[in-house]
């Protein structure tokens, strides 16, 4: 994914272009960044991007969330490997504005952002968080570990909540056409033996299913992918609130950034990606979102094609609106680079600097 952003202001400082691969062999993320400036890195994870912004520039100094505990121990050890450079916090999103206050970043002080959305590639393969179906663990997903004991797992919501919930949760998270049939399955199953592991969940959606339809629906590379993908990010969401998070957190960048500071945001779900993009937009994410007459003739061809829409057209998606200046059109991984990262296939690049203030007369 090739992606430059632009300020075209005033004369600023010499600039660094840092060239990123936040997952291996995929996704080249270009920021522009100038020496000396403060760049907030709101999902660290195994933290990718913010080696790649380290080595890239000197200068610059990373401020990195995570809501993981085992992400924030690793940011620990990359800021004992560059003193002074790396400042590492402990939270969600939601937790980001009282954090960096607290380390005197108060609103406007940063110059950049990059907020890369969803499950790390390093929850996804510790079968013991629970959150892949392909690797047999407890069925958890909560992204904050331990930090919460009280705060239901996965499993708790899959044997406690009942079949018209479950329901809702798939077609809201997930947009799964099959919400009910699959909900209906999970309760029956539940009710000879509680669902606890990851592979027991995928067996009950299985389940519910003919043979031939358990691996019909093909990704981007035309793999056939399983049933339950779509049952496991639905739960993975609503364990962790992500939505609600994500608007948090796209909030407190637009608080903390400066005029011209720069957003980058990676979506790697149609529910992801339409929240920034409406959010970028300038509308209200708590309200309904505004279709057009071509928006709802698209939603229909995706609905009939039995694959999740993609509201709203980004032709126009390039200048100022909602108090940012959308610095180009979204970008998606070239071919290339989803053959070397399956993982990245349905990631999303949206960029966009925060307006100028016009000083007044």
């Amino acid at each position: 994914m090739h992606f430059s952003t632009f300020w075209n202001g005033a004369k600023q400082p010499p600039r660094c272009y840092l060239q990123s691969s936040p997952m291996p062999h995929f996704m080249r993320l270009r920021l522009c960044v100038w020496l000396s400036q403060v760049v907030l890195d709101m999902t660290f994870g195994a933290g990718g991007h913010t080696k790649a912004i380290l080595k890239g520039s000197p200068g610059v100094r990373v401020v990195t969330l995570d809501r993981d505990p085992v992400a924030y121990r690793l940011a620990q050890q990359l800021s004992e490997q560059h003193p002074g450079r790396v400042l590492p916090l402990l939270g969600r999103f939601s937790e980001l504005g009282p954090l960096l206050c607290g380390q005197g970043l108060g609103p406007g002080s940063l110059d950049a952002a990059l907020l890369d959305a969803g499950c790390s590639s390093m929850q996804m393969d510790g079968a013991e968080r629970g959150f892949s179906l392909s690797k047999d663990g407890p069925l958890d997903m909560r992204m904050d570990g331990d930090r919460y004991p009280n705060m239901p797992c996965a499993a708790d919501a899959v044997n406690a909540l009942d079949q018209q919930a479950l329901a809702s949760i798939l077609a809201s998270y997930a947009e799964e056409r099959h919400a009910r049939k699959i909900a209906a399955a999970i309760v029956r199953a539940r009710s000879i033996h509680p669902i606890l592991r990851t592979q027991q969940l995928a067996s009950v959606v299985a389940g519910a299913f003919a043979a031939p339809a358990l691996y019909s629906r093909l990704d981007r590379l035309q793999r056939p992918t399983h049933v339950a993908t779509k049952t496991f990010q639905a739960l993975r969401v609503f364990v962790n609130d992500e939505l609600n998070e994500l608007h948090a957190g796209l909030r407190a960048a637009r608080t903390h950034l400066k005029p011209g500071g720069r957003l980058c945001v990676l979506t790697f779900h149609s529910l992801e990606d339409r929240a920034v993009k409406r959010f970028l937009r300038g509308e209200d994410l708590s309200a309904p979102p505004r279709h057009n007459i071509r928006d709802h003739a698209r939603s229909r061809h995706w609905e009939e094609k039995g694959e999740g829409p993609d509201h709203g057209d980004d032709a126009g998606d390039v200048g100022e609106t909602g108090g940012w200046v959308l610095l180009r059109k979204m970008t998606t991984p070239t071919n290339e680079e989803v053959q070397a990262n399956p993982r990245g296939r349905s990631a999303k690049l949206r960029a966009a600097a925060r307006r100028q203030m016009t000083p007044e007369p």
